[in-house]
């Protein structure tokens, strides 16, 4: 489908992509909408516009390009390594802006050398937008999803609360919210009696006895989506989640990681002095961290443009290490992101791991920063 009313910088960023040696795809408008549901994350859900097909099936407008992008891989069972390249319209709800406007972008998907695909990518950012942005100076701000979650597995919080926070990470008021709750847990009220009986004693098999009876005699259990043993396990761990106090140290670490903002040069030596200081064991992450900056100067990338900032993440729940923005200095409109996404494939229905990673151009953001 022809596309109209693109920038005329299009030309620009369609030559970019074929010299980085990317298969330029396309993707129906028209999205199964659980994929975004289930994977992209809240802030993206609440702007998705929803249809229905004829069968009653949800559907969406595509919102973004990542995840049909990785799903018509694996529909079409093309080998790994594979560059994708993508220019084509999304719609989302914006406070500003449009609601339909153009998105550009690189997925790489199944280089197993990690460090030097996300440094490619980060590379690939900077180059194509010094072409199309000329005369702009550029920021780059990066986070490290891997980093912070090592951090919370080693101050040793349940699972639970592990996943909350995992989950908020990026949202920096969600994510203080949590804090403030694990500082002065709130006890769980309305429970029934018995239930909380049950709980109280440890007896899982009596609270998965006495929740399957009680939807017997309901009739709830014809209609129900979870199974009494699900509902136990629930109820179980939401009573641990409001009994757990984290301690006036372990706040104190984790408010001074998420402190951490510093030139990319510094962040290294930053986070191992941080790690020692606190006696956390984040030798893997780090290490991990390290290889990435080694491979950046490696691949000749500037990195005096970019910054470490350790509570940065993007409102997308598919990402899984690297995380990274571009903007023009001293602006705050963001004109390229992206991250790696390590988990999507598979959970998208792919066979075997794919290691992945990619970035989205903002066509809109980057007109304006042209006129400017």
């Amino acid at each position: 489908m022809p596309l109209i009313n693109l920038p005329d910088f299009a030309g620009d960023l369609l030559a970019e992509f074929t010299g980085r040696r990317t298969e330029r795809v396309d993707t129906p408008i028209i999205q199964p909408a659980e994929p975004f549901l289930d994977m992209a994350g809240e802030d993206l859900r609440r702007r998705i516009f929803m249809t229905e097909s004829e069968t009653g099936a949800s559907l969406c407008l595509r919102p973004e390009f990542t995840i049909p992008v990785c799903l018509r891989h694996i529909e079409t069972a093309t080998g790994t390594p594979k560059r994708y390249s993508y220019l084509g319209e999304i719609f989302r709800q914006r406070r500003e802006g449009g609601h339909e406007f153009y998105q550009a972008g690189i997925e790489d998907l199944g280089d197993r050398d990690t460090a030097s695909a996300d440094a490619r990518a980060i590379g690939d950012a900077i180059a194509i937008l010094s072409r199309v942005v000329p005369g702009k100076a550029l920021s780059v701000t990066l986070g490290d999803q891997a980093v912070f979650e090592a951090v919370v597995q080693a101050l040793g919080l349940p699972s639970g609360w592990q996943k909350r926070l995992i989950h908020a990470f990026g949202n920096m008021m969600q994510l203080e919210a949590m804090l403030a709750r694990l500082a002065s847990p709130q006890p769980v009220t309305g429970l029934d009696p018995h239930v909380l009986d049950y709980l109280n004693r440890g007896d899982e098999q009596g609270l998965v006895t006495h929740i399957d009876s009680t939807m017997q005699a309901t009739g709830y259990s014809t209609n129900a989506s979870r199974s009494p043993q699900e509902i136990a396990r629930r109820l179980r761990e939401k009573l641990v989640l409001s009994e757990t106090h984290l301690d006036d140290a372990a706040f104190g670490v984790l408010e001074e990681f998420l402190s951490l903002s510093v030139p990319l040069a510094d962040a290294s030596a930053a986070l191992a002095g941080f790690a020692d200081a606190a006696g956390l064991e984040l030798k893997t992450a780090l290490k991990g961290f390290d290889t990435r900056v080694a491979a950046l100067a490696d691949a000749g990338v500037d990195t005096s443009i970019i910054d470490y900032r350790a509570a940065f993440g993007r409102p997308l729940d598919y990402y899984t290490g690297l995380v990274f923005e571009v903007t023009v200095e001293g602006s705050t409109a963001v004109l390229a992101g992206g991250g790696r996404f390590d988990r999507l494939m598979t959970l998208l229905g792919a066979k075997d791991h794919i290691p992945a990673v990619g970035f989205a151009l903002w066509l809109d953001r980057i007109e304006t920063a042209r006129a400017a």
